[in-house]
């Protein structure tokens, strides 16, 4: 193995212990309320380690769980009564939803400005006008990874593998804007590309968020490619692993992020600093 690992573990524990600074600072404490229905496995793992770690930097965590088969009404209710909380600075709601929810119904029901997931359409489009409020939480992560890596992002090519709502399609906006550090050209490839690999071999840098294990390989990037791996699947033996062929790619690229240990932690430490931000729009 060649390429240089970035380390999303210790990047992300950099950036909590900064916005605990921030919120140490602060002449309220910021609260996160994570609206959590069902009792998918994941989500339940995924929003505890957000709550646990909102604690450890001095945020207030707000739980506010909901049985599987909620109504849309009482969910709609739950969330409006977060968005008048004072105490409330930022909310979230976990998804997936069960399939009886709209998701989309859901997320415009936060109040925009409580919004740290960044998913409102007021915030999506804020992001489209490059006035960002609220970066989605995995884009701004690997944006955040490039930064304090040292890859130069400003005047490469960017090549993100996988068109979501999520992640694909927040990131190759916010890469693409004109702001230091960003700046890239962006090539946003996805299910219906004829031939992905004759624009990933041009990439400088490849972020891979296609929802499907082993869709980069080696042989589809140029040597010396930073490689960001957005996956999260997992294998017949039950492992965690990502969306790229970390063997095959790693001898190739110059810098791999690891799944996991990757955009993993960066996730819920950008939702952290979001929600420290939200706190500052509060007092306006």
């Amino acid at each position: 193995m060649s390429a240089r690992i970035l380390d999303g573990k210790a990047i992300a524990a950099q950036v909590r212990a900064d916005v605990a600074v921030r919120v140490a600072s602060m002449d309220r404490v910021p609260g996160l309320a994570a609206v959590l229905v069902g009792d998918d496995p994941a989500s339940h793992v995924y929003v505890g380690g957000k709550r646990k770690m909102a604690a450890e930097i001095g945020m207030v965590s707000i739980d506010a769980d909901l049985p599987s088969d909620v109504t849309l009404d009482r969910l709609l209710n739950v969330i409006g009564g977060l968005n008048a909380d004072p105490d409330v600075t930022g909310i979230i709601v976990q998804l997936p939803l069960p399939s009886h929810l709209d998701a989309v119904v859901a997320q415009e029901a936060v109040d925009p400005r409580k919004d740290v997931d960044g998913l409102h359409p007021e915030n999506q489009g804020l992001l489209m006008l490059g006035r960002p409020r609220f970066v989605p939480a995995t884009p701004s992560g690997v944006v955040e990874i490039l930064h304090r890596s040292g890859i130069e992002v400003d005047g490469a090519h960017v090549v993100v593998v996988g068109r979501s709502n999520l992640v694909g399609r927040p990131l190759a906006v916010l890469l693409g804007q004109k702001a230091d550090g960003l700046n890239a050209t962006v090539t946003l490839v996805h299910t219906g590309t004829r031939d992905v690999a004759a624009f990933t071999r041009q990439a400088d840098i490849v972020v891979v968020a296609a929802g499907r294990a082993g869709s980069l390989t080696g042989e589809m990037i140029k040597p010396g490619a930073t490689v960001i791996d957005v996956g999260t699947n997992r294998s017949p033996d039950g492992k965690l692993i990502g969306d790229v062929d970390f063997a095959s790619v790693a001898e190739v690229a110059g810098a791999i992020t690891p799944v996991p240990g990757g955009v993993g932690p960066m996730t819920i430490a950008m939702l952290l600093k979001n929600t420290a931000f939200a706190a500052t729009l509060s007092e306006l």
